[in-house]
């Protein structure tokens, strides 16, 4: 490291506090980020990494966790992981975690969800834990990653054994989501459902609005109303023009 300039020296040292890589790795992810941290963590964290983390670390780990009469995590345990990442369960980072384990079902992770998912993240001590926290608060900037937890978000959160996510569920998913994506109809959309669909949402509607969200502008200047949106989308359309809330083809 003595051929490195000092900001460079901190970065490295940095990045191998951090992640607990070498300072062979932490120099590949630097310079391939053209030495800017984030970046780096990116690359790092979306390489297999199962080498930088022991496996009886992750065993009592996980022991702490698991249901006493079942070999899995189920509520009890992921309330008790939330408490010692110092996060509410409700926080939308537990759906990164949730995204990163592939888990399944919601308040739940199979032991090889969560071995996997943390062996993936380089985790295998509550403090790797609480350091990758902010890391992947960083991943829902991220417009690519962003869409890929919402789509996971669907079947993460519908009732095991059905094709359609509860409205209930999905109103809340929407509000947790979109709070972080910040699309201005995200309350007006959830009123429109419960006065006028309450029924439950579709993988095409749900995935669908992301894309609406995204592409139609706040005036819906570049709404196609031949476009091929989901009917409850057209719908919500005219739900807003009937109402006032869209004026003169402004918001």
């Amino acid at each position: 490291m003595h051929k490195l300039g000092r900001g460079h020296r901190d970065k490295v040292q940095q990045f191998m506090t951090i992640t607990g890589a070498s300072e062979k790795i932490a120099l590949q992810a630097l310079k391939a980020s053209d030495w800017h941290l984030e970046g780096a963590f990116d690359f790092f964290y979306s390489q297999p990494h199962k080498s930088y983390t022991d496996a009886t670390h992750l065993e009592e780990l996980y022991n702490r966790y698991k249901d006493p009469y079942a070999d899995m995590i189920l509520a009890d345990g992921i309330t008790l992981l939330c408490n010692d990442l110092k996060v509410d369960p409700q926080d939308i980072v537990m759906l990164v975690v949730s995204w990163h384990m592939k888990a399944s079902t919601m308040c739940e992770y199979s032991k090889e969800e969560f071995f996997t998912g943390l062996q993936a993240l380089g985790i295998d001590s509550l403090e790797k834990f609480l350091e990758r926290i902010s890391f992947m608060r960083s991943e829902l900037k991220d417009e690519q990653k962003f869409r890929e937890i919402y789509n996971f978000a669907f079947g993460w959160a519908k009732e095991k054994g059905q094709k359609s996510l509860a409205l209930d569920t999905a109103i809340g998913m929407w509000q947790l989501l979109f709070a972080e994506k910040q699309w201005p109809f995200v309350d007006h959309w959830c009123q429109f459902l419960e006065a006028q669909h309450n029924k439950a949402i579709s993988r095409d509607t749900w995935s669908q609005l992301l894309e609406f969200a995204r592409t139609v502008d706040p005036a819906l200047s570049n709404y196609d109303a031949e476009g091929a949106w989901p009917y409850l989308i057209d719908e919500f359309v005219e739900y807003l023009n009937e109402n006032g809330i869209i004026q003169n083809g402004q918001f």
